[in-house]
Parts: structure tokens; sequence; C-alpha cells
């Protein structure tokens, strides 16, 4: 082989695989320093692919499983509030037995029937104050889902119907004394003084409702105009005097549009209102029958109470069971959830996580190669030095 000097072969091989083990040095220190086997698409494309379908059930299954814990900690909630409407229930059935017995006077039976109405009313209560983030969950309207899956199909959903539980009806059944449930006045009713019969007036409205001789009368000013009947029956709620001694309900049409307003009393008895310009009473209202309720007043109306209230203690117990199979559920589908995390955790890992101990050796031989590769490449630089003799 002749000597040349315009083109030293042997430094350009020495070069090019000294760059080579460089890149490869430059990628261990790369696997070393982070910790996985893929940084890049360029490293394994269909094992980066596949980690990141991995990556998505894994983070599906941590925020499915504190959905889970989520719904345990709603029925939970509902649970609780039905075990003090279970006792409630046991203590109007303590009264009734107690009423059933004609060693009761007048009085006796009186202030059993006060007692009786203060429960009936602590549940009216819980049915409308019993709420998981703002959710009632004991009127009667909460049908809830809870996507305790990583995928979206309905395998990844959990039904809780709380209808079932609907202690407001509970209430209602169990009204003392044979109350009204109340007086139904038509939304065109409130706007008499205007005849607007399509809107509902700011103004000030007065109900009064009579019951055994006594007048219970109660006024409330709205200040501003409301566009709905559910508007218009919460403001009236809202107000503090009204609300102590009478309840606004919207009535509903077909479509789901408010045609009426039903204002009941506390008390029982039948209501009355007086439009805003003073005019005169309302003829528009309708007033309920008298709702079937508990009768403590005898013998036989304190059995037919043991009977009804019997009734909603099963329905009520039921109720329970059903929200304690859904806990259960609830638990297993997070203890699922957690086992699936953990396999798919580890299936994640075996992919994209590097292998310290086989990239350390790569890395030891990558950097004896650089570091033999450089002095290769001072030696093939160093090579064409004999051709300075010839030229003396």
């Amino acid at each position: 082989m002749g000597m040349q000097v315009n083109t030293n072969l042997a430094a350009n091989n020495a070069y090019r695989n000294l760059n080579n083990t460089q890149n490869a040095l430059s990628k261990s220190m790369e696997k070393l320093s982070s910790g996985l086997r893929i940084n890049r698409a360029a490293d394994d494309a269909a094992g980066l692919a596949i980690s990141e379908g991995l990556k998505s059930q894994v983070n599906g299954y941590t925020v499915a499983a504190r959905n889970a814990q989520d719904g345990i900690s709603v029925v939970q909630t509902a649970e609780g509030a039905l075990t003090e409407v279970n006792s409630i229930l046991q203590r109007l059935r303590d009264l009734a037995v107690q009423a059933g017995n004609d060693s009761n006077n007048t009085d006796s039976r009186d202030a059993i029937k006060k007692e009786a109405t203060q429960l009936s009313s602590e549940l009216t209560r819980i049915s409308q104050t019993t709420n998981f983030n703002g959710t009632k969950l004991l009127d009667g309207s909460a049908n809830l889902n809870f996507q305790v899956g990583a995928d979206g199909n309905a395998a990844s959903t959990i039904k809780v119907d709380l209808t079932k539980a609907n202690v407001g009806g509970i209430a209602s059944a169990l009204t003392v004394g044979g109350a009204s449930t109340g007086t139904t006045f038509n939304i065109a009713a409130f706007n008499a003084a205007t005849g607007d019969p399509t809107g509902l007036n700011a103004g000030t409205y007065t109900f009064k409702s009579v019951k055994g001789g006594v007048t219970t009368t109660v006024a409330v000013t709205t200040a501003s105009n409301a566009t709905t009947a559910d508007d218009f029956a919460a403001q009236l709620n809202k107000d503090a005097g009204f609300s102590a001694g009478y309840t606004a309900t919207v009535v509903k049409n077909a479509n789901g549009t408010g045609s009426a307003i039903t204002i009941s009393a506390n008390d029982g008895g039948a209501v009355d209102t007086v439009d805003p310009s003073g005019s005169g009473v309302f003829n528009a209202g309708t007033a309920a029958a008298p709702g079937a309720g508990l009768d403590f007043s005898s013998n036989a109306g304190a059995q037919s109470a043991i009977n009804q209230i019997d009734t909603q203690i099963k329905a009520v117990s039921a109720a329970r069971a059903d929200i304690g199979a859904v806990q259960n559920r609830m638990e297993s589908a997070i203890n699922s959830l957690n086992v699936g995390k953990e396999n798919l955790t580890a299936a994640s890992s075996r992919i994209t996580d590097v292998d310290m101990a086989s990239e350390m050796v790569s890395f030891t031989r990558s950097n004896i190669l650089s570091q033999a590769g450089t002095a290769m490449l001072a030696q093939a630089n160093q090579s064409n030095q004999g051709v300075l003799k010839l030229l003396g």
C-alpha cells in the first residue's frame, strides 16, 4: 500500500467507529439517568405505542378507584341518614302502640300526637337536607351513575338507584292527624293585580292558614319578577317567615314546565293568599283533601297507624339492604381495580423501564471503546508522519 497524506483511511475508519461508540455511550447515559428504556419513539416505536395504551389504563384505573370510593361515601351518607329514619319510625311505632291503650285520656293522646308530629316533620327535614356535594339523596329523585372502570362502556358504570329511599314520601304517608296536603293555585292567580297570566310578579303576598279557628298569617315580599314557577317557589321558600310555617312546591305539566304552585301549611290548615294589590283573597286555590296520615285518637286509629308504620319500616329496611349491597359491590370494584392497576403497571414497566445492570454493562463497554477509539484516532493521525522523512 502506498503512502498518502491527502486521504487518511485509517483515521477516517477510527473516527467512524469512535462516532458510533459515542452515540451508543450517549444513549446508555440517557437510559441510566432516566431509568427508561424508551425515551423517544425511535428507541422502540411498537413498545412506545403499547406502553402509552397501558399508561392510559393505569391512569384510568386510578381515577376509577377514586370514583368508586366517592360512590361509597355517597351511599354511606344516605345509609347513615336512613339509620336515623329507622330510629324515628321505631319511635313512631312505640307511640302508636302507646296510643292504642284506652287508658289514655284526650290530653295524653294530644301529647303523643305532638311528639309524632315533630318526628314526622323531622323526616321531611332529613329528606330535604341529606345531600352529597349538593345532590339530594333521600327525596326520591337520586338515580346516580358511578364511573368505576377505565373504559367508555356500560360495564365501566355502576348504577345506584336511591329512588326507593324516598324519605319525603314516607313523611307524607305518615302525616299526623290527617293534615291537608296543601292548596294549589294556578300561576295566573298570583298575577291578578296586573292582569299578566304569563309571569310571576314581584310584590308582597300574604298567606293565611286557618285551622281549628286559629289563623296563621305570613307576608312574603319577592324582590324581583320570577321567570318560572320554580323561580317563584324558590323565592317563597327562601323567606324565613314563610318557610317556618309553609312550603311551596311546583306542579309540573307533562312537558316539565310549572303550571301551578301548591302552598302547604305545616299545621295542616287550608291556605288562602292575597294578591300584591290587596284586592282580596284569591278564589283560584284548590284545597287538597286531608291525607290519611296517622290517627292517634282511638284504639282503631292507633292500630291502623301501627300497620302503616310497619310498612314504611320494611321499605326503609329494604332500601338500606340495597345500599349495603351496593357498598359491598363498590368495595369489590376497588379491589379489582387495584389488582388490575398493579398488573398493568408491571406490564408497562417491563416494556419501558431499563434493566440497570444490563445497561451498565453496555455503558462500561461503550466507555472503554470510546477511550480506545480516541487513542487509535490519535495513532492514525500520526501514521503519515513518516512522509516528512522522505521530503528531507
